[in-house]
């Protein structure tokens, strides 16, 4: 239930950041890659904090009940959700006389099955493409960079001792913009980032915005690193930036599925990047750290739970206290 819960919460903190890129565009990729950092570790980490600030609905949606037939069974913090979901479960749920078990043990059960299953077969499959591509020939052309007939697209490969390949044949010039765009994803340790981004995905398989904050922080991974390259370039060194992009995207028959790949994601947004990059104004960076901290007090917090009973305890004592005037009256 509490992972169930928080990847629900995580919902409403990965829309968020859906909206910020939409309004930060003109901010610094590596902003939206710092958001979509706060929405992992709001699905990975299992405590949060309380605050006033918090705009979840409801921290608990999803709550256990041994009883069906009365309480709460999910609580969104959206009236017509709840009112609308609720009786349709508490009736399919509900335990009947003759059976032998409990029809919500059941489904709990084959749901954690089939949760299960799922980020095993998304774990190995990224395992065995890992070793598919360990088992290419490569010869070391200098320090962390490789070459091999094998590959199609230059690539990262490796957590601990990550290596560049580099497809055999390459033209110097598109060769010395790919080395500089794989050697900044290494210093910014993007190889890291978007390994614990696909295991993450592959926990939560099952919610479809995971897939798509998966898919957009890939994308803004690769453009973040793209700005820190050319950010001091002028059109002439960007034109032929450009112009490799638009080359290891050719003829690739696929792309590794957790690696880093130069030409891997959302080549013409790149390209229309590149070519219209400008340093971003000092308001700009002011208004997109703003935005992070205000994501933060309110996504990655927890709502402030109510005292339960505080206002019948508070009655009561009203009660008790008029009843003892009375008495003495």
């Amino acid at each position: 239930m509490d992972f169930l819960n928080r990847s629900i919460v995580a919902g409403w903190m990965i829309l968020a950041v859906m909206a910020l890129r939409l309004l930060l565009k003109r901010a610094p990729k590596w902003i939206s890659c710092l958001l979509w950092g706060m929405a992992a570790v709001r699905l990975a980490c299992p405590f949060t904090m309380e605050s006033i600030f918090s705009l979840i609905p409801s921290k608990e949606t999803v709550r256990h009940v041994t009883d069906t037939s009365a309480g709460t069974l999910i609580d969104s913090g959206i009236r017509f959700v709840d009112n609308a979901v609720n009786p349709v479960i508490r009736e399919s749920a509900a335990p009947t006389p003759a059976a032998s078990a409990d029809p919500l043990q059941i489904w709990l059960f084959i749901g954690s099955a089939v949760w299960i299953a799922g980020a095993c077969i998304l774990l190995l499959y990224a395992l065995v493409s890992y070793i598919r591509l360990r088992l290419r020939t490569a010869v070391r052309l200098e320090g962390r960079i490789m070459v091999s007939e094998f590959v199609d697209t230059p690539f990262i490969l490796g957590l601990f001792c990550p290596r560049v390949y580099l497809p055999f044949g390459m033209a110097e010039e598109l060769k010395t913009s790919v080395v500089a765009h794989e050697l900044a994803h290494l210093k910014r340790l993007d190889h890291l980032w978007k390994a614990d981004g696909y295991v993450l995905l592959a926990l939560y398989w099952f919610h479809p915005l995971v897939w798509t904050a998966y898919i957009l922080f890939c994308r803004d991974v690769e453009l973040a690193c793209d700005e820190s390259v050319i950010k001091d370039f002028d059109m002439r060194q960007k034109k032929v930036y450009s112009e490799a992009l638009l080359a290891c995207s050719q003829g690739r028959r696929s792309a590794p599925v957790c690696p880093l790949a130069f030409g891997e994601v959302g080549v013409r947004e790149r390209i229309r990047s590149v070519l219209n990059y400008r340093k971003p104004a000092f308001w700009v960076m002011a208004a997109a750290v703003i935005a992070c901290g205000a994501a933060a007090a309110c996504f990655m917090t927890d709502p402030v739970k109510e005292t339960e009973g505080f206002g019948e305890a508070a009655s009561a004592g009203a009660g008790k206290e008029g009843g003892g005037r009375e008495t003495l009256l």
